[in-house]
């Protein structure tokens, strides 16, 4: 199978199998998140919650489409790190997946609702620092245009879940004639069918769009794993036809041949030269071709790299303020460069069938532990009705904004953050458990860089005891 020899093939599959492995333990460490409220307010029963919040995360991951894992793939500049060592690659995903899971089943043991996308961002983040150390290694390992607008995504979420629900609290308070749904949940009963309906509600969201982020945040790890070990392979998507390539490409010479480079920087003019040469490389290489397979193997994954150049050094052409194009030409190029990425910003189906699978059954074991933190450890006072309701809402609005924007979003941290603000508008900052808020944020400001060192010094050790 793709020209692996019986071992390498064995050690792919382990890591695919390891990827799989992260996902479920996402499932049952943050999907725990989502059904904390309608299982905390008996709005649903425990089993049909989780049955429930597992449907939906398969759903999502399904829909979801690829922007947030391209992200995450495109943290680490794997088309530098790669190169002819297959056991390079399986060094390099290797390291970053034991460490995300060593982090997330450890954090989830003592009940902590750490969060599984900064596990995976710190170690992805910590085998390219890694890689950067190496003997004769002169590029960056790390993409850190990139990494600093997931960084910003990541702080920002959890900031705006906290006040929103503040917000929301205080129009609850003052619009709702029903004070019983800011009490104690009873425990034995359900909530008013409305309230009761507003949890199934904001439990369903919640869980479709962690599905549709945290689920992609999977397909883009195994898409590092099949990118890295099998690059000729999965470098270009081969449904697309390379037809399409050609008009994409037709585009972006067309703007390009407009710009005028005299007005350009000397780094501009090198910049635009070196995008008419890959342009022509790449027709000529496409020239004649109607089926990815018809492009020779050894030939895929420098077509991948050249598309990846050829569209950052165009977009940063037309960010340039010495560029005068018009509002059609930039169009144009938009979708010029939209068309090349289309080759290589995907995903197979398998991939996304399997990580839906992990993550929706992941979803159904040990959420106990999170529940319980989430229902009663985060506040001073016991989750009511409004106090669910509100966190939920807030917490699927800021994913579901994020996932349209393609930004990677931590459900732990926006959920928690939210109840939290929620617990600040009943009685103030007093109504907030000191000790569990400190060990919750101990392990959110812990988890960059212990994930980042734990998987740095595994892809070292990967590398020294691997053949190559």
């Amino acid at each position: 199978m793709f020209g692996l020899e019986p071992h390498v093939l064995l050690l792919l599959i382990a890591c695919l199998v390891a990827a799989c492995a992260f996902e479920f333990v996402n499932g049952f460490h943050d999907t725990a998140n989502a059904v904390a409220t309608v299982i905390y307010t008996n709005a649903l029963r425990p089993w049909v919650a989780v049955i429930w919040s597992a449907f939906w995360n398969f759903i999502g991951v399904l829909t979801g489409g690829v922007a947030v894992a391209m992200t995450i793939v495109y943290l680490l500049p794997v088309e530098s790190l790669v190169d002819q060592n297959v056991y390079h690659g399986i060094a390099m995903v290797g390291a970053l997946i034991v460490g995300a899971i060593i982090w997330n089943v450890g954090t989830w043991y003592y009940g902590l609702p750490s969060s599984s996308s900064h596990a995976l961002i710190g170690s992805i983040l910590g085998v390219g620092i890694a890689y950067s150390f190496l003997p004769g290694v002169v590029d960056s390992g790390v993409n850190w245009g990139k990494a600093s607008e997931t960084g910003l995504a990541l702080i920002v979420g959890p900031a705006f879940g906290f006040t929103l629900t503040i917000l929301l609290m205080f129009l609850l308070r003052r619009l709702i004639k029903d004070k019983s749904i800011f009490k104690e949940p009873h425990k034995h009963k359900p909530p008013p069918l409305w309230i009761r309906l507003i949890l199934v509600v904001t439990c369903t969201l919640v869980s479709y769009f962690h599905g549709s982020n945290d689920g992609q945040k999977g397909v883009g790890l195994i898409m590092l794993i099949l990118i890295g070990i099998v690059p000729t392979y999965f470098a270009l998507d081969h449904s697309k036809n390379p037809l399409d390539m050609r008009d994409s490409l037709v585009k972006v010479e067309q703007v390009m041949s407009r710009v005028n480079v005299r007005e350009l920087s000397l780094d501009d003019q090198k910049s635009v030269a070196e995008i008419r040469v890959q342009t022509n490389a790449l027709d000529r290489i496409f020239e004649g071709k109607t089926q990815i397979e018809q492009i020779p193997q050894s030939d895929r994954f420098q077509l991948r790299k050249g598309i990846l150049l050829l569209s950052n050094r165009a977009q940063t052409i037309q960010k340039s303020d010495k560029v005068r194009l018009s509002t059609l030409d930039r169009q144009t190029l938009d979708n010029g460069l939209k068309g090349l990425k289309s080759f290589t910003d995907y995903a197979p189906t398998w991939v996304f069938i399997i990580v839906s699978l992990s993550l929706g059954v992941g979803t159904m074991v040990g959420w106990q532990r999170i529940v319980k933190t989430i229902g009663e450890r985060i506040g001073k006072e016991h989750l009511s009705y409004a106090q669910g309701a509100s966190s939920e809402l807030v917490a699927a609005s800021m994913i579901g904004i994020s996932s349209a924007l393609g930004l990677p979003a931590s459900t732990t941290h926006v959920l928690t953050s939210s109840i939290a603000g929620s617990m600040v508008a009943s009685r103030g900052v007093k109504n907030v458990n000191p000790v569990m808020v400190r060990n919750i944020a101990l392990a959110w400001v812990l988890t960059l860089p212990v994930t980042m060192t734990l998987s740095g010094l595994l892809f070292l050790l990967f590398r020294t005891i691997l053949p190559g």
